[in-house]
């Protein structure tokens, strides 16, 4: 008795993990979505002129602010062309993320190995980006979607066995 309770919890437990995973996944594309329209909609010399303004107060207090010299020197090289491979990457990158969020939580058995396929084309661009710049968010950022591909195999295993005798 006791453990069949315990391996429900545990379902539950890594149900629940799941699910909210894939939520800050969906959240994150929205957030790449709306940069990316962002960028559509704003000039490379507005972005310059805004990194400017905010980095300014930290500039006047440290001129060799690592953080801030580096968005200066980031948005001074910012060009048009650029600005819309960004654009058109994160538009890309988001709605991708989105479909697979929708399919993954209408529980879609072929999502799941799509989504492990592609968070792990996404972490591999994401280690190539931090061998050229560096940028320890990018390494948080693979983590997370490292632990979501662990939770999406469990999840499609679960799900598997749940509908096995149907197919």
């Amino acid at each position: 008795m006791k453990l069949s309770i315990l391996l429900q919890d545990r379902a539950r437990l890594r149900e629940l993990l799941f699910r909210l995973s894939v939520l800050l996944k969906g959240l994150d594309a929205v957030f790449e979505i709306l940069g990316a329209i962002a960028l559509w909609l704003v000039s490379p010399g507005f972005i310059a002129a805004a990194v400017h303004f905010l980095t300014q107060d930290e500039i006047a207090e440290d001129p060799h602010d690592l953080v801030a010299n580096l968005l200066r020197h980031a948005a001074a090289r910012f060009s048009l062309s650029s600005e819309h491979f960004m654009a058109v990457y994160l538009l890309a990158h988001g709605i991708i993320k989105i479909a697979l969020v929708v399919a993954l939580l209408r529980n879609r058995l072929w999502a799941y190995p799509v989504a492990i396929v592609i968070f792990l084309g996404f972490i591999a661009y994401q280690l190539y980006r931090f061998t050229l710049a560096g940028g320890i968010g990018l390494i948080f950022l693979s983590a997370f979607d490292l632990a979501l591909i662990a939770l999406i195999w469990l999840e499609y295993r679960a799900q598997r066995r749940r509908f096995a005798p149907i197919l």
